[in-house]
C-alpha cells in the first residue's frame, strides 16, 4: 500500500466532472491506497479526484463515528432523491482548515455500483448520507464551499486563495 498526494483546492482536476468507471477491476487494485490515503489525513471520505484521479469513485468510513458501519466503496453514484434537511459543520481534505456549516439533505436515494460491480439502490440518511453527498459533489466538481451564502463565502476566499497558491498541509478529521 501507498501513501497518495491530496490534490488542494485550485487544481483542476478537482473542478471536472469525473470520468464514470467502466474497468472495475482497475479501480480495485487502488482501493487501498485511497482508504489509507484517507486514514492517514484523518477523513472520512476521499473521492478518487483528490488523488488526481479523473474516475467516479469513492471510499468512506464514518465507523469512527458510527460503530455499526462499514468502510464502504460507492462507484458511479447518482442522487436519485433527496428529503428533509440537515445542517452540519463540514471540512475538506483538499481545503485544508477550513470548516464551515453546510444545508444538505438528510436522506438520499442513491443508484451507484459495488465492487462486483453490480448496480444498486440504497437509501441512506444521516452522517453516511451527508459524507456521500460531499464525495458526489467532489466527484462533479463541488466544493462544501460552494453551498456558503455569498456573505459567508467572501470570509473565506483569501484563505481560498492561499490554499490554491501554495497547498497547506491537511490537519484534523474532515470529510
Amino acid at each position: 500500500m501507498a501513501l497518495l498526494p491530496v490534490v488542494k483546492y485550485g487544481d483542476p482536476i478537482l473542478r471536472k466532472k469525473t470520468a464514470p468507471v467502466e474497468n472495475i477491476p482497475g479501480v480495485l487494485d487502488l482501493l487501498d491506497d485511497m482508504f489509507e490515503t484517507m486514514y492517514e489525513e484523518g477523513g472520512m471520505g476521499l473521492a478518487a479526484n483528490q488523488v488526481g484521479l479523473d474516475m467516479h469513485f469513492a471510499v468512506i468510513d464514518i465507523t469512527h463515528e458510527e460503530e455499526d458501519e462499514a468502510p464502504r466503496v460507492f462507484i458511479n453514484m447518482k442522487v436519485l432523491e433527496s428529503n428533509g434537511t440537515s445542517d452540519m459543520e463540514e471540512g475538506c481534505l483538499s481545503i485544508p482548515d477550513i470548516r464551515a456549516t453546510v444545508t444538505r439533505p438528510e436522506m438520499i436515494l442513491l443508484r451507484y455500483q459495488d465492487e462486483a460491480g453490480e448496480v444498486r439502490e440504497d437509501q441512506f440518511e444521516g452522517l453516511l448520507s451527508r459524507v456521500i453527498q460531499h464525495e458526489v459533489d467532489h466527484l462533479n466538481g463541488i466544493f462544501f464551499t460552494d453551498h456558503l451564502t455569498p456573505a459567508k463565502r467572501s470570509m473565506i476566499i483569501k484563505r481560498l486563495a492561499e490554499i490554491a497558491e501554495m497547498g497547506a498541509p491537511t490537519t484534523g478529521i474532515v470529510l
